[in-house]
């Protein structure tokens, strides 16, 4: 090997051992930013709003009972009409009241021998409300007692016959509730990090949730409560 290509191999090697050295420096740099980025925190964000209900169903049941099958229809037809009349009175249409068929019961054929039962048959009517007057149905109901002046006894307090309120309008209020579910969340990560000498980075992992839709309470059932409860990693930097 001549003198020249000595010099030209040293420098070389040099240069080769310069680069790994340098090489690995940036990946050092690199493994240990990466090695900070997995510091994380990991939040809940809750959104809550109250909501009035939008639509309500109102089953409408009494009971009807004779001994004489022709008087019972006859009954239950021209009651039927007056609690139908009533509903238009209040403000109803057509179009959100429905009469089903009534079901009527032969005690006699089912094998009752109790004296006391003083009436063969007996007719369950139902009709149903659906509307979206919810401030109209809330009025009607405190004027169903007018109807037993008629001889027609309505009770609301069974389960069957107390009213349903719904809100369907959810994607009115998703973006908004969406929003402050996560401002929440970044509030109480951002508290986290300053109590551990920590500054808060990039959101690594976010998951939505479920919203959920419930009465504020048994008496109010028409108002709603919406809650949304967000769930957010958060990367920790010194």
């Amino acid at each position: 090997m001549t003198k020249n290509n000595a010099v030209s191999a040293f420098i070389l090697g040099g240069l080769l051992c310069l680069g790994m050295v340098l090489l690995g420096n940036t990946i050092g740099d690199k493994l240990i930013k990466m090695k900070s980025m997995e510091r994380t925190v990991t939040v809940k964000g809750l959104a809550e709003k109250e909501v009035r209900a939008n639509i309500a169903i109102w089953p409408i049941r009494f009971t009807e009972v004779d001994n004489d099958l022709d008087s019972l229809y006859q009954n239950v037809q021209t009651k039927t009409e007056i609690v139908a009349a009533f509903l238009k009175q209040q403000g109803f249409d057509d179009s959100e009241i429905t009469i089903s068929l009534p079901a009527i019961d032969d005690r006699l054929a089912q094998g009752y021998s109790d004296p006391n039962v003083k009436y063969r048959y007996s007719a369950r009517v139902s009709l149903s409300l659906y509307t979206d007057k919810i401030d109209l149905l809330l009025s009607a109901r405190t004027q169903m007692l007018s109807l037993a002046k008629e001889g027609i006894a309505i009770s609301d307090q069974d389960y069957n016959s107390k009213a349903q309120f719904l809100f369907t309008k959810l994607n009115d209020v998703k973006p908004e509730m969406i929003q402050s579910a996560t401002q929440n969340a970044r509030q109480v990560a951002e508290k986290f990090a300053k109590d551990s000498d920590s500054k808060l980075g990039k959101i690594k992992r976010a998951a939505q949730g479920q919203f959920s839709i419930n009465d504020r309470d048994s008496n109010t059932p028409y108002i709603k409560k919406v809650r949304i409860v967000s769930t957010l990693t958060y990367y920790l930097n010194d």
